[in-house]
């Protein structure tokens, strides 16, 4: 065979190789320059790491975790310096309007992910899995996890519970290189069985299994354990029995950090159908939703009444001659009605501007 001969094969190979190169990639749901890097380009002098957390921990310093949904509030969080951002899968109470977190979906948690890191530079950014997308074996554990990972464009996931197939499926993801924050006590994914959302670790039994669960999960590799709906005694002695951070939520004030949900704490759901939303354990630090309530009804007061929008708001402008040649060709056009209309637009304006 000659060299030419042998050259060409060579070539062919490599178009043909090339192609399905091309052909794989295209066939990706997410584009090349937004898999898993990181929302932005990071800054070790700002974004919060594991590494952070760790240090915040050893030295006594309270961790602050808030979720976020969107890009708004996690621009909110990134300006107040939270140090983790978690798009929970409460999303589905406070944004989606069910009942409870069970029907969220994983493409509308990665939707709420994407948007949250386009907002959030500096928290650690943590996506909840929800419930139907890990506890049937590891691979799916893992695959959820990446996936929240690559498209999502979190730096950690969070499940919740800890029956022996989660305590697996954290083990599994872990050893497959991301990390997991674990959540005990309350797990609202776990309604069905808890019978509602209730308090937990109220008796000795209860208060035991919150504190071996979460110890289960370290052991599992967790970087940190969420506490929800506990007493206080048991969130401080499973503080206390762990070496990695707790995050508190209606547990009291002996955790590690505390986390609460963004409408919860904003009092952004000002309604009587929402007293079943908000907990009783949170602290509501402003009544924004009151504050909405009476701007839109203020705004639907102003343009109903024909003073919104006024001279202020009404910026762009013509010149006479433009306005001039403007009614000269809607006459041409034999729009006589809407030349008239334009007319006197134009004059209200003129006489308001000089008056003014």
């Amino acid at each position: 065979m000659s060299v030419s001969s042998i050259l060409f094969k060579a070539y062919s190979a490599h178009r043909r190789s090339s192609s399905l190169k091309h052909h794989i990639r295209c066939l990706s749901n997410v584009p090349e320059n937004t898999v898993y890097g990181g929302p932005k380009s990071q800054n070790p002098n700002q974004r919060v790491t594991l590494t952070n957390l760790k240090q915040k921990h050893k030295k006594g310093e309270p961790i602050t975790m808030v979720t976020a949904y969107d890009y708004p509030s996690a621009v909110h969080l990134d300006e107040a310096g939270i140090d983790i951002c978690l798009v929970g899968d409460s999303a589905s109470m406070v944004v989606h309007g069910h009942d409870t977190t069970l029907p969220i979906t994983l493409e509308e948690m990665l939707v709420h992910c994407r948007s949250v890191a386009r907002g959030a530079k500096n928290p650690l950014l943590i996506g909840d899995l929800p419930f139907g997308t890990y506890e049937s074996s590891s691979n799916q554990a893992i695959d959820t996890a990446v996936r929240v990972l690559k498209e999502g464009a979190m730096d950690a996931i969070k499940l919740e519970g800890g029956a022996p197939s989660r305590i697996t499926a954290a083990k599994a993801i872990v050893e497959a290189g991301i990390a997991v924050m674990g959540h005990v006590g309350l797990t609202p994914q776990a309604i069905s069985v808890l019978g509602g959302f209730r308090p937990q670790g109220k008796n000795v039994a209860s208060a035991l299994k919150v504190v071996q669960t979460a110890m289960a999960l370290q052991e599992a590799g967790c970087f940190s354990v969420v506490l929800e709906c506990v007493p206080a005694p048991v969130a401080a002695a499973a503080t206390s029995a762990l070496r990695i951070p707790t995050i508190g939520i209606g547990a009291g004030p002996f955790c590690s950090g505390q986390v609460l949900v963004y409408h919860d704490l904003l009092g952004m759901l000002q309604h009587p159908h929402h007293a079943k939303v908000t907990p009783k354990f949170c602290k509501q630090y402003a009544r924004v939703g009151d504050v909405i309530n009476q701007a839109l009804l203020q705004y639907k007061e102003e343009v109903t009444e024909r003073s919104f929008p006024g001279p202020t708001h009404t910026p762009y402008k013509m010149s006479n001659s433009d306005v001039n040649g403007f009614l000269s060709e809607l006459e041409k056009m034999g729009l006589g009605s809407a030349a008239s209309s334009a007319a006197v637009a134009a004059e209200k304006a003129e006489t308001v501007n000089g008056s003014s």
